[in-house]
């Protein structure tokens, strides 16, 4: 009788297993090696039995766990096992990539967009707290290495006006940049005859795409400037003082003889606010949504234009108010009064934040640049002086001037440009972050009437100027910043896309209460502050409740240890504790009570009893 022959090694393998395994195919990209053979598959080579080799039988009346199997591979530490190197990515066409992996990125350059100072380190802090903090310094070097990498696509770099050997820049005309740029650039330098409404006063739209103007006997008009498309044109037959873009291009908001006036793109009045009245100056808070109006009466006030409602109405108590410039660092509002001095103000505060003697007259005209770093003045002694805003309000350069500055305004790459007059100067730096030299101009203008109104225009190397005459727009290279952002402000968006960024600029609408002259105190701890309400709470309670460790019940079995049984347990201590001391209270009013009593009541008080009560309070 034949019996089936066990499983083994000694057993051959069937015909059909060999059969069934495929073949594995070899794409064109994969290099032959010498251990493929024709007609057989290059995968990884077999492993060979040992002859020595036996397999492990189980005894039969044992139980061996699944953690307690041997396993085939021998058992190596992981520390002492090394990690593969990776190997180089091929393409398909089989060559290695030469620079492998993420482009690196300079220390210096991802040291600029960090915002966490790690110099300064907190101590005393709890696990979870410290845990948090890793966590956001992690994120915050992941992001600025992000924002450094993303430099490579800004393409665009600030141009500049260079003259020859010896030649001053400020000789050369507009005619003549004209003729040197392109044709797009050229389009953008344009006069508008408008004699018979100016004076002008003119304001860019946060993309710099849209422009308004008023004139003072009542003409109001918007148009895109970049394809001369005149978007509405009215007449308001009333005095225009000022002209304002609020948060998109649709709304303007027009400060008229009596009263501010609200209208949309198409020239229809929205809103009438006869609460700002006789206003003069107008300056809008992108990040708040606030307009803030100086009026004749000497007020400043700040409209919420979100809801409609007046945040503030502060009285500047110096007279009429027609000097206005406001900060973008940190949305302060800077006011020049009569009596040569500046002053800072906030809606949060009644008073002002700071006040700063710029000139021996009356101050003309200021202006503050994108940094929040330098102001630059003009008073009645034709004294033009720029100011450092970091706390020391000192001024770094000054200069006479023959006719003195009625008006100022600063680009976003740090050039200042003054209307003196009919001529136009200005002044350039070494770059953003530094100030305008004084000693040298850049450029010089001369227009076909007195200046009114001055404004550069955002991401476009143009200054705008609102003059008697009209409206002209100069080219001034180097002036504005190359590259915008398409998420905060993009010149080429669509309705849907203002839309969309109209709700989220109001979700992410800051509070007006946060404006102060130092924005990154809102992010540090007021030590003392804290310190001073310790204090207190100690003086209130007699006692230091954080002096003593707090009491931990020890553990008992039997279920004596649950979380409610814990807490009965300390609430019998604290209330014990508390017991003691209302008793040592008492103890001592009893004794002071029978001092009195033993007292005759005709004799008059010793000097010395003051020392008795003293001890007895003390303890």
């Amino acid at each position: 009788m034949e019996t089936a022959p066990r499983p083994g090694r000694d057993v051959p393998l069937k015909k059909d297993k060999l059969q069934a395994k495929r073949k594995k195919t070899r794409r064109y990209w994969e290099e032959e090696t010498a251990h493929t053979a024709a007609g057989a598959s290059p995968g990884p080579p077999r492993k060979k039995k040992r002859n020595g080799e036996h397999r492990l039988q189980k005894p039969k009346n044992t139980l061996i766990s699944k953690k307690s199997r041997i396993s085939k591979k021998p058992q190596v530490p992981k520390k002492t096992q090394e990690r593969k190197k990776p190997e180089p990515q091929r393409s398909l066409s089989g060559a290695q990539d030469p620079f492998p992996g993420p482009a690196p990125v300079p220390v210096e350059v991802a040291r600029k967009f960090c915002r966490i100072d790690k110099s300064q380190k907190l101590t005393r802090l709890k696990s979870k707290t410290r845990s948090k903090l890793e966590v956001a310094e992690a994120e915050e070097e992941e992001t600025s290495v992000k924002a450094a990498r993303s430099q490579l696509l800004l393409a665009e770099e600030p141009g500049f006006l260079e003259g020859e050997d010896g030649e001053d820049t400020a000789k050369i005309r507009q005619a003549d940049i004209v003729e040197a740029v392109d044709i797009a650039s050229a389009a953008k330098h344009f006069d508008l005859n408008l004699r018979q409404f100016g004076p002008y006063r003119l304001n860019y739209s946060r993309t710099g795409r849209h422009m308004a103007f008023g004139g003072r006997r009542g003409h109001v008009a918007t148009l895109d400037w970049v394809t001369k498309k005149l978007m509405c044109e009215i007449n308001v037959m009333e005095a225009v003082q000022d002209i304002r873009f609020l948060h998109s291009e649709t709304l303007l908001a027009v400060a008229q003889n009596r009263w501010l006036h609200i209208y949309d793109n198409q020239g229809i009045e929205l809103h009438c606010i006869r609460r700002c009245d006789r206003v003069t100056r107008l300056e809008f808070l992108p990040f708040h949504f606030l307009l803030a109006t100086a009026s004749e009466t000497g007020f400043l006030t700040y409209l919420d234009v979100s809801v409609g409602k007046i945040v503030a109405a502060l009285n500047a108590r110096a007279g009429r108010l027609s000097v206005m410039a406001q900060n973008p660092y940190n949305a302060v509002i800077h006011l020049g009064h009569g009596n040569g001095t500046v002053s800072l103000w906030s809606p949060a505060v009644k008073e002002p934040l700071a006040k700063i003697l710029c000139h021996r007259g009356g101050v003309r005209a200021l202006a503050v640049d994108s940094t929040g770093t330098y102001m630059a003045t003009s008073g009645l002694d034709h004294q033009l002086k720029i100011f450092d805003l970091r706390g020391t309000f000192q001024p770094l350069s000054a200069r006479t001037l023959p006719q003195g500055a009625g008006h100022l305004a600063f680009s976003q790459r740090g050039l200042l440009a003054a209307g003196m007059g009919d001529v136009v100067n200005i002044w350039a730096g070494q770059g953003k972050a530094s100030p305008p030299s004084l000693e040298k101009s850049y450029l010089t203008h001369r227009l076909s009437g007195h200046v009114h109104g001055l404004q550069f225009c955002p991401f476009e190397d143009v200054l705008g100027v609102g003059h008697s005459g009209g409206i002209t727009s100069m080219l001034v290279p180097g002036a504005a910043e190359p590259n915008f952002d398409g998420l905060e402000s993009n010149p080429y968006r669509s309705r849907k896309q203002r839309q969309e960024w109209e709700v989220k600029a109001l979700l992410d609408k800051v509070p007006a209460e946060l404006i102060c002259l130092d924005p990154r105190a809102l992010a540090a701890v007021d030590v003392i502050t804290l310190e001073q309400e310790k204090k207190e709470r100690i003086e209130r309670l007699g006692y230091d409740p954080e002096a003593k460790a707090a009491f931990q019940p020890k553990p008992k079995q039997k279920g004596r240890s649950s979380t409610a049984s814990l807490v009965k347990r300390k609430r019998k201590v604290m209330d014990k504790e508390h017991r003691d001391k209302v008793k040592q209270n008492i103890e001592q009013q009893q004794k002071q009570q029978k001092q009195e009593k033993a007292k005759p009541k005709g004799s008059r008080p010793s000097a010395l009893d003051r020392f008795v009560r003293a001890r007895l309070q003390g303890g």
